[in-house]
């Protein structure tokens, strides 16, 4: 076995890399290819590498990463509408799934102290996998997703008596109820020191670094903020995953959420996709091969009973069987805190070998099931039920609505920021019809729930052009800041179609001749057009003739605005769209749960609050309506996509859900 730590991580790139790219050609989830990797190249197969403590800490900093992100979707006005599914709905499927598989232990012949351990383990699930695979299939925000995810909140609250009673045991001494309900209040006092601390300091400072307009020291303030916040959520006894959703929810009320969303999401990707690798080390096949039956049924009843569980204690919070189901499979699978607990006791030499080792390698294999147990929960909700739902998932009736729209004349958007949302309201005022294509993954998922026609890909990508309908395209509008990116989709839009207007929006005029060559039809640059509009006013407070300004300007425009372009500019000025701060106005989709405030109220009502934001649409049971009158009255789940401001979007959001 190779001990070597950078051997050792070169040799799990490359097998990545094979396999990832591998399963990617077989449309198969890239969590899995981790797995197969994890299981192939540990210590029960190849024996290459070693589950380390130093892979073991990086894995666990993806999962932080991973919760930070999440943290940043779930503001504290989302976390108090919640607060009943979280603790009550939590609780209930903690406290109903450990009491039946203790008693299952003990009628193995454990004693009552490890059943319940053995009982607290199974009822604990990844975070990591559910939530990664809920966000990757945009179920995050549905009903059965919310639920999972108050679920998981719990679980981390949970895992600190657990663990405690599992320490005194294997110590052979008596489970103290006063010593864990120390350890439970002194995490509750570092989350609330963690909360009130991030909401006095963080504003202030993310403010004055976004001043330095330095995206060096942007990154590393927000690797900071993670890593502390994480750090003293487990100096406190609770895990580092904690720590690092409490920080996103800190940061998700200030306006600079989107630009930290995308400075941490490559750390997150790669340090979760080792996350998922150390996973897949743990799975025994040789123990799996000799004891294969056992395995079987413990995975089995991992699976059914836990399920079985979460959807009885759902359907108080429910009132539908089917999303009750659908919550139950999606927490079905365990978790690492299982596994955790379970290494503890079974180091300490307190549960038999032959109970903890093939129950062990039965949590990891539900683990690496879980992208087709979670993929399928609608499938298992309707076969149980006997229902005939909607054809194919909500991503798939998305897709076949937008692939829908390029078989028509419409417009592709290029870009779906600042620029590109105003351009489609503006469109879809006219009763014009539009694509848009982005790469930003939290954009995306906003815009797609609010049921704009946005589409994940690289505008420079012919295949996406292609599928994004360019041979029925009447225009093509690229709104991106930066030139170069700009010509580069020139380009592949010119190789499929010469003859289609192209309108390209640039930040300045460092490359407008660049672009007219490589096709644009026109150019519109950001800094000329105000320049234009400043210069038309003070001509007209001069008393210059309407006639003769409007002519001047014209001229200028027509000479591509060779009189405006001798300007000396500061080298190293940041494009507006990219300086971390700059109050731009966004478009956030909120959607509502049970607990919100505005939940039969109007808004009417949730303006009188202070709510200046405009309110764009709102989207009910898969319908959107548009531009919502006042005396609309919201529901529960209701999506109301909202539009301003970062600042008053934000306090438009706590007003929605916190009242």
């Amino acid at each position: 076995m190779i001990e070597q730590p950078l051997s050792q991580v070169l040799i799990l790139l490359a097998g990545s890399l094979f396999v990832v790219t591998l399963l990617r050609r077989l449309k198969l989830p890239p969590i899995l290819g981790y797995l197969v990797v994890g299981m192939a190249l540990g210590p029960f197969a190849f024996r290459l590498v070693s589950d380390s403590p130093t892979t073991a800490l990086l894995a666990e900093l993806g999962v932080t990463f991973l919760l930070f992100t999440l943290g940043l979707e779930f503001s504290l006005p989302r976390m108090i509408a919640m607060k009943h599914e979280v603790f009550g709905l939590g609780a209930a499927q903690v406290a109903g799934t450990t009491i039946v598989f203790a008693c299952i232990a003990r009628i193995a012949g454990v004693e009552w102290p490890m059943a319940l351990v053995i009982g607290g383990a199974i009822s604990m699930s990844s975070t990591a996998i559910i939530m990664h695979q809920l966000t990757d299939r945009a179920e995050l925000n549905r009903t059965h997703g919310r639920l999972a995810f108050s679920m998981l909140l719990f679980q981390d609250l949970a895992f600190v008596p657990f663990l405690a009673l599992a320490a005194a045991l294997t110590r052979k001494g008596e489970f103290s109820a006063i010593g864990t309900l120390t350890n439970v209040v002194i995490g509750v006092v570092a989350l609330a020191v963690v909360l009130l601390l991030g909401r006095w300091l963080l504003k202030p400072l993310f403010q004055e670094i976004a001043r330095s307009r330095l995206r060096e020291l942007f990154t590393l303030a927000v690797l900071f903020v993670v890593l502390l916040s994480a750090w003293v959520s487990h100096t406190a006894g609770l895990s580092l995953a904690l720590g690092g959703f409490l920080a996103g929810m800190m940061l998700a009320e200030t306006e600079y959420r989107h630009q930290i969303e995308t400075v941490i999401r490559p750390f997150r990707d790669i340090l979760l996709g080792l996350f998922f690798i150390t996973v897949g080390m743990l799975l025994d096949v040789r123990l799996l091969v000799d004891e294969f039956a056992l395995v079987s049924a413990m995975v089995i009843g991992l699976i059914l009973l836990k399920a079985g569980t979460a959807a009885v204690v759902s359907r108080w919070f429910t009132g539908s069987w089917f999303k009750a189901i659908r919550t139950g499979v999606v927490i079905s699978i365990a978790g690492e805190f299982g596994i955790a607990l379970l290494t503890l006791v079974l180091q300490g030499e307190v549960l038999p070998m032959k109970i903890g080792q093939p129950l062990l390698v039965a949590i990891a294999l539900s683990m690496m099931l879980s992208p087709f147990i979670i993929s399928n929960n609608k499938w298992v909700a309707r076969f149980l039920l006997r229902e005939n739902g909607p054809p194919g998932t909500a991503i798939q009736r998305e897709d076949a609505a937008t692939h829908g729209i390029a078989e028509r004349e419409h417009v592709i958007l290029c870009g779906f920021g600042r620029v590109g949302q105003n351009v489609a309201r503006v469109l879809e005022a006219n009763n014009f019809e539009y694509i848009a294509l982005d790469l930003d993954t939290a954009r995306i998922r906003a815009a797609r729930q609010a049921g704009d026609p946005v589409i994940f890909g690289d505008s420079a990508d012919e295949e996406m052009l292609i599928r994004a309908g360019l041979e029925r395209a009447s225009a093509v509008v690229i709104s991106f800041a930066d030139p170069a990116t700009s010509v580069g989709i020139l380009r592949s839009i010119r190789a499929l179609r010469r003859e289609v207007p192209v309108l390209v929006r640039t930040q300045d005029d460092s490359m407008l001749n660049e672009l007219r060559a490589a096709g644009a039809t026109d150019v519109v640059p950001e800094t000329l057009e105000a320049s234009l509009m400043l210069v038309s006013q003070v001509l007209m407070l001069l008393n210059v003739p309407a006639r003769k300004v409007l002519r001047t300007v014209s001229e200028i425009r027509n000479s591509r605005y060779a009189v405006l372009r001798n300007i000396l500019s500061r080298d190293g000025d940041l494009p507006i769209e990219n300086v971390p701060g700059e109050p731009t106005e966004e478009l956030k989709t909120v959607v509502l749960p049970p607990g919100a405030w505005s939940v039969g109220r109007t808004i009417d009502e949730i303006r009188a609050r202070g709510a200046e934001v405009t309110f764009t649409s709102i989207r009910r049971h898969g319908i959107v309506g548009r531009e919502p009158g006042g005396e609309t009255s919201l529901r529960d789940g209701d999506i109301v996509v909202i539009y301003g401001q970062p600042r008053a979007v934000e306090h438009a959001e706590s007003v929605l859900l916190a009242g």
